[in-house]
């Protein structure tokens, strides 16, 4: 049904109109070829899935079966399971009043079922657009039937209904997403009697209230996510309903340094710029050493893998040495902002919340564990970014007696004068690709000083004021 014609207001109107019910699957599916034929994304936004769960995703939806997302958390599962509301018609036509969305052409309740036979042609049609069919419910232990089913209403009852009368019974969150996807997160976090009404509502399409058993043919495409631990024959999820859910499709972190690159750049959050604020770069070699911290935590045994480590950790690290950078150049009165390696203190508060140990104790507390990723992370990105042997001439100056003190306050010129007298610095600094902006300079020369005395090549001492480097 386009939107640029009136849309029928009565079900005659809307036979009239040649309009053909389909369910729900048949409708994802339809719309899906429609796309996929037209070159169109299914996410977009989604980045890294595109080999890997994308193409499942688009299998399940073509063979009509429900899906569960199995992954850690940060992993996109609620992201995707909302953007397949774009797979809907842009609205259907409702029994107007009806409490569960129901087909004009074939009503499921009594009331809906009623009021076709008695006006007929003359129904009123409602029209529900597609950001409306979309019901999300997260899983916790103390959810009731009552939440996601329905319940007898005792006002209805006192108005001297009984209660064996369908019009008794509130509807819960499922029924009232009718003719639209249902999405639960952490499904295995339900009690297996709340597990047991779904597998009922799915499988026989019956609603049972209180001994009140109701037929109710509810049409629904329904996507379920589980933590992989929780969803095995040892979990929290009964077997049934495992296997009512037709594809399994495991999610995965960014395989890519690239791509966790680009999450963190698309996701961080940004605001309005204004005037005389500094204008914030984003020098490529901190975005790598971010991205590489993450990919180091997913791999570190201190670290629980089964909690996992999110890309909300890239995200929120971006976002506070960029804060960080910008308290910077506020104070200092400079016109641009970046990161520098003296910022990556600053990340501490942004991870250790986010990161779950194996074991908690004094001799590996969780600033200890953050600090020696982070050392391991500018390692390895300085060896991909740098050849170090192209240094040397800056080494030899250091040898000469050069010492250079950085700092979390000290200005961006000063490291543009270091710059210019010392020899062989200006040219790593080039390749670097920052520009001329003295932010990055000094963003460069930090990453640069930095990477060599992880390799052994300078001397390195801290003090409250900052950081000495030089050669002894």
């Amino acid at each position: 049904m386009t939107t640029n014609q009136p849309r029928p207001r009565t079900l005659g109107e809307l036979k009239e109109a040649g309009y053909r019910p389909r369910s729900v699957k048949d409708e994802m599916r339809e719309n899906l070829m429609r796309r996929l034929g037209a070159g169109e994304e299914l996410f977009p936004g989604v980045i890294g899935y595109e080999e890997s769960v994308i193409p499942a995703v688009e299998n399940a939806i073509l063979a009509g079966q429900d899906i569960v997302f199995l992954g850690e958390r940060g992993q996109g599962k609620t992201r995707m399971a909302r953007q397949l509301v774009g797979l809907l018609d842009e609205a259907i036509p409702v029994v107007a009043g009806s409490e569960l969305r129901e087909d004009p052409f074939h009503p499921v309740s009594a009331h809906a079922r009623d009021r076709v036979a008695v006006d007929r042609d003359a129904t009123l049609i409602e029209w529900v657009p597609q950001s409306r069919r979309y019901g999300e419910k997260l899983a916790t232990p103390d959810i009731t039937i009552a939440d996601l089913i329905g319940e007898v209403d005792p006002i209805k009852v006192a108005e001297g209904r009984y209660l064996a009368d369908e019009s008794t019974i509130h509807y819960g969150l499922i029924p009232r997403t009718n003719r639209g996807i249902f999405a639960i997160n952490e499904l295995p976090d339900l009690a297996e009697r709340i597990q047991v009404g779904l597998l009922n509502i799915l499988e026989e399409r019956d609603v049972q209230v209180r001994g009140y058993v109701l037929r109710l043919p509810l049409d629904l495409f329904v996507v379920a996510s589980a933590n992989p631990e929780d969803y095995t024959s040892r979990g929290r999820i009964i077997t049934p309903l495992k296997d009512r859910l037709g594809s399994q499709i495991r999610t995965h972190y960014p395989r890519r340094i690239e791509q966790e690159i680009a999450i963190m750049r698309q996701e961080r959050t940004r605001f309005e710029e204004l005037q005389g604020i500094p204008a914030i770069e984003e020098p490529p070699f901190m975005l790598e050493l971010i991205a590489e911290l993450t990919h180091l935590a997913r791999r570190a045994p201190e670290i629980s893998q089964r909690s996992g480590v999110s890309v909300r950790v890239s995200i929120t690290n971006l976002e506070t040495v960029l804060a960080s950078a910008l308290k910077r150049a506020v104070r200092l009165g400079e016109p641009t902002a970046a990161p520098r390696v003296s910022d990556l203190g600053a990340l501490l508060a942004s991870t250790i919340g986010k990161i779950e140990l194996e074991t908690l104790s004094d001799e590996a507390p969780e600033e200890r564990v953050v600090d020696r990723l982070l050392s391991r992370a500018l390692y390895n990105s300085f060896a991909r970014q740098v050849d170090i042997d192209a240094l040397d001439e800056v080494v030899l100056a250091f040898e000469s007696g050069l010492v250079i003190e950085t700092g979390l306050d000290m200005h961006s010129r000063e490291y543009v004068r270091w710059v210019r007298e010392t020899p062989g610095l200006g040219e790593a600094v080039m390749g670097l690709g920052v520009g001329e902006s003295p932010a990055s300079i000094a963003s460069a020369v930090e990453f640069l000083l930095e990477g060599l005395h992880l390799h052994r090549r300078l001397n390195k001492d801290r003090s409250a004021s900052g950081v000495s480097l030089y050669r002894r």
